[in-house]
């Protein structure tokens, strides 16, 4: 068996920020132990916005305060400016996840700005993390289309790309942000990005499941050099700034889809299903993943 691709569960960032129920501090914190107890080793926990733009993410500090770091595990957050890096610094990340959209117009209604000045201050945010010896990655937001735009020029992505290589990203992230994309996208971009950083740099790949493609795209992504990839426990979340963006894939399916595919990712699957019960309580709904649904295969005889 080979092995299998490292994933950051951004469950408690991107699944809870478009969620309308408030999920508790307390609760979050727990959440992120469950999550450890899985064997997740890379936990995007928070996101340093502004509160007042994204709800959910108003006790960003307290999270990280009250989360129980494990030997192993890193917590991240994601951060949009020189003031989130400022809070995230003092919350003792262990990694920072930037974004920059490329497209111009969502750019602008996400951020107030355009992806030419988004570009221009990731960088220096990408610079000051590595100063402060924090992991950086820096994710091109919208990379495979946008809802107002349409379709994304990859040359577009490719520009960011090559200004935060040249910052010093540490990995790459590639997100489908209204979940549009397509294996072929995924394999174009994924090869070209790779062209840019060579193997010494990360790349990983962020996917949403709105268009039923997410899955696909996690494995064509990884038989083209991808090395993480991003899921949320139960399929959940969304982006906030993006009409009709559904859900990411989820954690536990894509650990499914990997172990039987002969990448094993070292969680716990029961773990994981159990944790996606855990969070369909607190948010009082039905999840889209499968597998809580449908149980791992051998089934366990009991």
């Amino acid at each position: 068996m080979t092995t299998g691709p490292a994933i950051v569960d951004v469950s408690l960032r991107d699944g809870l920020q478009n969620e309308s129920v408030s999920v508790s501090t307390a609760d979050k914190i727990r959440f992120a132990d469950l999550l450890a107890e899985a064997g997740v080793r890379r936990i995007e926990a928070a996101s340093f916005v502004h509160p007042k733009l994204v709800p959910a993410m108003a006790d960003a500090e307290a999270v990280l305060a009250g989360i129980h770091r494990v030997d192993g595990v890193r917590y991240s957050a994601l951060v949009l400016n020189d003031r989130g890096l400022d809070r995230a610094l003092d919350a003792a990340v262990d990694e920072i996840n930037v974004v920059v959209c490329a497209s111009d117009t969502f750019s602008r209604r996400n951020q107030n700005m355009s992806t030419a000045d988004s570009t221009r201050i990731a960088a220096g945010i990408i610079e000051r993390a590595r100063a402060a010896g924090v992991f950086a990655t820096l994710t091109v937001g919208t990379a495979f289309g946008c809802p107002f735009e349409g379709e994304v020029d990859p040359a577009a992505v490719l520009r960011i790309v090559t200004a935060a290589h040249a910052a010093g990203a540490q990995e790459i992230c590639l997100a489908d942000t209204i979940g549009v994309g397509v294996p072929p996208q995924v394999s174009l971009l994924a090869e070209r990005t790779r062209s840019i950083t060579g193997p010494q740099s990360g790349l990983r790949f962020h996917f949403h499941n709105t268009r039923n493609t997410g899955y696909a795209n996690a494995w064509t992504a990884l038989a083209h050099g991808a090395d993480t990839l991003d899921a949320s426990v139960g399929g959940i979340g969304g982006c906030p700034f993006a009409p009709r963006a559904t859900g990411n894939i989820a954690t536990e399916d894509l650990v499914y889809l990997l172990d039987r595919g002969g990448q094993p990712t070292g969680l716990d699957l029961g773990a994981l299903i159990a944790a996606s019960g855990e969070m369909s309580m607190l948010l009082g709904k039905e999840l889209p993943a499968l597998l809580p649904r449908a149980g791992g295969f051998p089934a366990t005889v009991e």
